[in-house]
């Protein structure tokens, strides 16, 4: 239940903030107490917030009682954007990002050094109310505006909290960038499978209905992924002959996934710099 006392501003209207203006409708937010700034949202947010009476981009200054701004527009706009809205503070809100590559300290250079701040990094599968959402917090958030802040990410997802902001850069390269990383498996698993003779279409439908159905029974069943794995490999079966190349110690999976992670790490690291 997502329960608002003052003003919820959403700033951009995109995917990952529109996904979870529809989960925070879903989960009984007062229409009436959110605002939605983004000067061209898409046809279907447009939509969803006129049927439900959203405001849409008022006058800042008519906006006397904020109390969190979710900060959801593409980082190369942060510093056009965040200008605008920070006449905002003079309400005190939570300031809670979640877009990728902004330091608390970006957001207290605006809102000022006082500013309660909390900085997430979500990933795509928040659109369908299946992501994971890490977030950090400044020492100027309260106990009350964290609870708050953890409802309102959990409307798209399981919400994980990291004791120090540092630690962002690298959920960032697990599971913010994560997804691409599934997708990629199941093209090269399809790929793969085409290359042994089966025709595209099957071979596509094959690799996206196994990851897809993998995951949903790794989510399921709460067991380890190692355990799931075991559980489907015969001793010196199909399986298991496939898994000796995909395990090797130098140039399997592992060490590959290793340099991967790494390089997002690394990527993630300049970007917030």
């Amino acid at each position: 239940m997502v329960t608002l006392a003052g003003t919820l501003v959403l700033v951009g209207a995109g995917k990952m903030g529109g996904a979870m203006l529809e989960g925070w409708l879903a989960g009984g937010a007062d229409p009436m107490k959110i605002v939605a700034l983004d000067p061209a949202p898409p046809p279907e947010m447009k939509e969803l917030i006129e049927r439900h009476g959203i405001r849409l981009n008022p006058e800042i200054a008519t906006i006397t009682d904020a109390e969190v701004v979710v900060i959801a527009v593409k980082p190369q706009l942060m510093e056009e954007v965040l200008p605008k809205v920070a006449p905002l503070k003079s309400s005190k809100p939570l300031v809670l990002s979640v877009a990728a590559g902004k330091t608390i300290a970006s957001y207290e250079r605006h809102f000022g050094s006082d500013a309660a701040v909390v900085r997430t990094i979500p990933n795509t599968p928040a659109a369908v109310g299946r992501g994971i959402t890490a977030m950090a917090a400044n020492p100027h958030v309260t106990p009350v505006q964290l609870a708050l802040a953890r409802s309102l990410l959990e409307a798209v997802g399981e919400v994980v909290t990291v004791e120090h902001e540092s630690m962002i850069d690298a959920v960032t390269a697990v599971s913010g960038s994560g997804p691409a990383y599934v997708f990629y498996l199941t093209e090269c698993l399809a790929a793969a499978g085409e290359k042994v003779g089966l025709p595209k279409e099957l071979a596509v439908q094959l690799a996206r209905a196994t990851v897809a159905g993998s995951g949903e029974l790794m989510r399921q069943s709460g067991a380890d992924a190692g355990v799931l794995r075991q559980n489907v490999t015969s001793p010196k079966g199909t399986t298991y002959e496939a898994l000796q190349v995909l395990m090797d110690p130098g140039s399997g999976m592992g060490p590959l996934f290793e340099k991967a992670v790494a390089a997002a790490l690394r990527r993630s690291r300049e970007l917030a710099s």
